[in-house]
């Protein structure tokens, strides 16, 4: 089984490689998935819609999904999992980042980018707001394929997560914003 998923990893990958690769991206996409290193723009975005009284609770609703994706998905998944990065496995690959230092199962990235698409699609913002951050998601889960520093298995597993932590986020708020108004009814 694991020589099938290796299989079906490297076709995808080494198809990018062949039919997609252009000077284009290979500048967009290392600038792009900049956005994604350490999860500091989600962090920010968390940060500032915590401190605006209109949309506090959604940003309640990230940072406890992206801290779900920090503690399950990059620091206990990951290290359990120890995947090694596809540029480790493939002699002479030229990267156009820098070597990562930890594993590759799931995407860090695209875990926080899917955390932050779902909170988005379940926040009352407007359609066009939610277009947008589908198509941040898929570009970020793209980028880390095109770098080649993920597998598609690792980036469709953080898809995965992504969206269940993201509602999990939503559903732990909700709840404890509903607990807190029944102490207040008492």
């Amino acid at each position: 089984m694991k020589d099938v998923i290796m299989k079906f990893d490297f076709g995808i990958l080494d198809w990018i490689q062949g039919n997609l690769r252009c000077a284009f991206l290979d500048r967009f996409f290392p600038a792009f998935t900049f956005l994604g290193e350490k999860g500091w723009f989600f962090i920010l975005t968390a940060v500032v819609l915590l401190c605006i009284p209109k949309t506090r609770k959604w940003g309640a609703c990230l940072a406890v999904s992206l801290l779900l994706g920090l503690v399950f998905g990059n620091l206990l998944i990951k290290n359990m999992v120890a995947r090694a990065r596809p540029y480790d496995q493939v002699e002479n690959f030229v990267l156009l980042v820098e070597k990562l230092s930890d594993f590759s199962f799931p995407s860090g990235h695209t875990l926080a980018a899917f955390e932050f698409l779902t909170v988005i699609c379940l926040s009352p913002v407007k359609r066009w707001v939610k277009f947008l951050a589908a198509v941040f998601g898929v570009v970020m889960a793209l980028s880390r394929l095109y770098l080649y520093v993920h597998f598609p298995t690792d980036v469709l597993c953080a898809v995965g997560l992504g969206i269940l932590f993201g509602v999990m986020g939503v559903r732990i708020v909700h709840m404890i914003l509903e607990e807190r108004g029944k102490k207040k009814e008492e």
